[in-house]
């Protein structure tokens, strides 16, 4: 049996269906993740997941039994599902170690491998006023997980952090699956994030469920151009005679200054990534972008670009 079950959701805020019938299964142990511009419906559906919205009709099952929602219960929100919302919030004045005692239903033990995986070990004795921005989101995951919950919904956990502690964060959440065996449902907006971490991950467009696969499949074959932007660049290219263009990433492509069979365009845009150079190169008049290992071109070259 699947740990989650989803099933025929929907919901409705004001003027629009913001969840359309969405189904789906997650099994224990997996990572999934879920891409969708603002406003597709992510969030609400993760709420819904987690107890804390009511659908309009469906229903979520957790290892086989209904989770109940708000107008069903007098407290929102299931006791073996975690929720951690971009709003998270800790106690002032209040000692790290209080925080989460008040929360914990772990032995010491197992409590204190929670707090090393999360990276806060060494915060237990300061103030929650004490500690930064990164450091109090670990809290407030740790503050979850000490409640024993089957499944963790993460929505949007990197949003509002800097490259070093969305880095510790993400090397955490990394590590939830393989040192504790929790199950995780994510949600991000970066497509690094959602790429090298899932096991699969689902697209949702204006409520809807468009595409669901290895995160391979789905970046290499975007079910439409709507699914390819969510994951990076991409370049529409007219194959043949066909009227439906293929939707190639810019490692699909080679550059060169000699022909090998390319098909010639002059370069519009040289754009400098870290360790790569997106070319953006003109090809019978739509623009393709490359991708390179040098950046050693000018613009308005002639160059040839071919399929790899």
């Amino acid at each position: 049996m699947d740990l989650l079950q989803v099933t025929g959701i929907r919901k409705r805020q004001g003027e629009t269906e913001t969840v359309q019938g969405i189904s789906f299964s997650q099994p224990r142990f997996q990572k999934l993740a879920l891409a969708g511009e603002t406003g597709s419906g992510k969030t609400t559906l993760l709420r819904i997941i987690a107890g804390l919205v009511q659908p309009d009709s469906g229903e979520v099952l957790l290892e086989g039994k209904r989770v109940e929602g708000p107008a069903e219960k007098l407290i929102p929100g299931h006791r073996r599902i975690a929720y951690l919302s971009q709003q998270f919030e800790l106690r002032n004045n209040y000692r790290v170690e209080e925080v989460l005692d008040y929360a914990n239903q772990l032995p010491g033990s197992e409590a204190a491998a929670i707090f090393d995986i999360c990276r806060i070990s060494h915060l237990l004795k300061r103030r929650t006023d004490q500690v930064s921005g990164g450091e109090k989101q670990r809290i407030a995951l740790a503050r979850l997980l000490v409640t024993h919950p089957l499944l963790l919904l993460l929505d949007e956990p990197y949003s509002n952090l800097d490259m070093i502690h969305k880095g510790i964060l993400k090397s955490v959440i990394s590590d939830l699956g393989e040192k504790s065996g929790i199950t995780c449902l994510l949600i991000s907006h970066d497509p690094l994030d959602l790429l090298s971490w899932a096991d699969e991950l689902m697209v949702i467009r204006e409520g809807q469920l468009i595409q669901r696969g290895s995160p391979v499949d789905v970046y290499t074959k975007p079910a439409d151009e709507y699914a390819a932007a969510l994951l990076g660049k991409y370049t529409r290219w007219k194959k043949g005679d066909s009227h439906q263009p293929l939707l190639l990433r810019p490692e699909a492509f080679r550059i060169d200054r000699e022909e090998k069979g390319g098909i010639p365009g002059t370069i519009k845009e040289i754009i400098f990534m870290g360790s790569y150079w997106d070319i953006e190169v003109i090809v019978n008049g739509e623009v393709a972008t490359v991708r390179s290992a040098t950046g050693e071109y000018t613009r308005g070259e002639k160059v040839f670009v071919e399929l790899v």
